[in-house]
């Protein structure tokens, strides 16, 4: 009998903390049973670096918002719509907030918008995690970014042709100083005469701040009494178009953009 004391001893000492430990997670189990994801929240998503380039290693930095008042252990998925692109395993979330970081890896930025979302594993059990917001990474000059993209405002600082004065039935060629006050990217370009296209350019980069397009030889022909040309920049298939600092309207009689 007295042979059997540390015996149970040794047992409590290794089981009750075992023991101890199992008890907060099969709570914080019982209420995602009880509740769904809804008591677990992502707070923000981040990416390392941001902008990342095609191919560069990235890592995510996930704030996961624990609203029960018991810790618990997960696993965590970050997942581009159906495809996992890093996991953490075995991850205790404390109540309130908590901040994961991600092995890094090569997942291959392809497309001009990718939005993720993170799955939480618990017993066994994979459930996506409520958002505050959409974490969606669209692509730049510079890469892919989390970070606001700020789209223009775009403006037309000026707009030449040559030759000026031009004569019905002449080719034209333009050229436009544009003024972006957003973030730098490329777009196609387009000038506009009401409804008719004049001329394009596909991916040109729009640094922020000033630059010069030239339109050449643009098999564009005079014909009408009033020509009047607008500058459009389209992005992602969505056009912008551009404040002109005053009316761009090329007079009869030789046509002219000249003042």
């Amino acid at each position: 009998m007295i042979n059997r004391i540390p015996i149970i001893l040794l047992l409590v000492l290794f089981l009750f903390p075992s023991f101890a430990q199992s008890q907060p997670d099969r709570v914080f189990e019982q209420f995602l049973d009880r509740a769904g994801p809804k008591v677990l929240e992502i707070v923000q998503l981040e990416i390392t670096p941001d902008p990342v380039r095609e191919g560069q290693p990235v890592g995510f930095r996930a704030t996961i918002s624990n609203l029960t008042r018991f810790p618990g252990k997960a696993s965590l998925f970050v997942k581009d719509r159906d495809e996992v692109v890093t996991e953490v395993h075995d991850v205790v979330l404390q109540p309130g907030e908590n901040r994961i970081t991600f092995p890094q890896t090569r997942y291959r930025f392809s497309r001009n918008e990718h939005c993720f979302n993170v799955e939480v594993d618990i017993a066994r059990s994979r459930k996506p995690i409520d958002v505050t917001k959409e974490f969606c990474a669209k692509r730049t000059y510079f890469g892919w970014t989390l970070g606001e993209v700020r789209i223009g405002p775009f403006f037309v600082e000026d707009l030449s042709m040559f030759p000026d004065p031009a004569k019905s039935g002449q080719e034209i060629r333009f050229k436009a100083r544009l003024r972006n006050d957003g973030f730098p990217l490329k777009g196609n370009i387009r000038i506009q005469d009401r409804d008719q296209m004049v001329a394009q350019l596909n991916d040109v980069f729009l640094p922020r701040g000033y630059s010069e397009v030239q339109f050449a030889n643009v098999g564009y022909r005079f014909q009408r009494h009033d020509h009047c040309f607008t500058v459009v920049v389209d992005f992602e298939k969505t056009p912008y178009p551009m404040d002109a600092v005053h009316e761009f309207c090329a007079k009869p009689l030789g046509w002219s953009l000249k003042p």
